[in-house]
């Protein structure tokens, strides 16, 4: 039995413009364990991208993360079982960003994970600053 104690991490993704160059991070603690960037990329991407990250990082141990992206809470939680068992097909279309929806559900799926919304550019404290990293990641930033 399990009995590591879930890892807390508060997650952002941003891209600018939107599309345009992206970056995600992923914070425990307030500090940054997982910085990444992509260009080009979209908002939506980089969100998922974070969450992906969030549980590799946090594996066995588990993880509550949270994410100002209801998008990405939606898919994980409601609409990703449903189209998984539609063979990964929806009716109104092509699923977006397949294959990160496929890994992040798989992953989602594979280890102890609770997802938490939080509001947006709300001034909770962790969260702006998982933005600002993003944001720093989007430039360039990394982890030393």
């Amino acid at each position: 039995m399990n009995t590591t104690k879930p890892k807390i991490l508060w997650t952002d993704g941003s891209a600018s413009p939107n599309p345009g160059p992206g970056g995600y991070a992923v914070l425990e603690n307030g500090e940054p364990v997982a910085l990444g960037s992509e260009n080009p990329s979209t908002n939506i991407r980089m969100e998922g991208l974070a969450i992906k990250h969030a549980i590799l990082f946090a594996g066995e141990a588990g993880c509550e993360i949270h994410t100002d992206s209801e998008f990405w809470i939606n898919v994980l939680t409601k609409w990703a079982p449903g189209w998984q068992a539609n063979g990964w097909e929806k009716k109104s279309g092509p699923i977006k960003n397949l294959e990160l929806v496929q890994e992040l559900y798989g992953l989602y799926t594979k280890f102890p994970v609770t997802l938490v919304w939080e509001k947006g550019h709300a001034g909770t404290e962790y969260n702006e600053l998982a933005d600002t990293w993003a944001n720093k990641a989007r430039a360039g930033a990394t982890i030393a």
